[in-house]
């Protein structure tokens, strides 16, 4: 493996193990890939999927930092329509900045606390 590889697998494993410590909170999952982002609300403890958002189900223009803030505004939109107002933040491999970032403050601004 490479060097990016192992720092991808050990953040991945530190921030998954600190989001196993409560599993009664729903997560809020991010996937991201070169044109989309996808960001999903799971209940680990049940194994069901509450919400979903990508930028291929929110129509918006404007750069990819943007979609992903009106995706995170759009998916926040779902939970509370749920009753959710309180998630786990998922990030997976990625860093906290960018597109992530962008979505995460786009569901806090829509009302998802985490």
């Amino acid at each position: 493996m490479t060097i990016i590889n192992n720092t991808k697998i050990r953040r991945l494993r530190r921030v998954r193990g600190k989001l196993s410590q409560n599993i009664n909170v729903p997560r809020l999952s991010v996937f991201r890939s070169n044109c989309h982002i996808w960001a999903q609300i799971i209940d680990d403890k049940h194994g069901k999927t509450y919400a979903s958002a990508s930028t291929k189900t929110t129509v918006t223009k404007g750069t990819k930092s943007e979609q992903a803030q009106a995706v995170g505004v759009a998916l926040a939109k779902i939970a509370k329509s749920k009753k959710i107002t309180f998630v786990r933040f998922d990030r997976g491999s990625y860093r906290y900045h960018g597109r992530v970032k962008a979505l995460a403050e786009g569901a806090r601004s829509g009302g998802l606390k985490f």
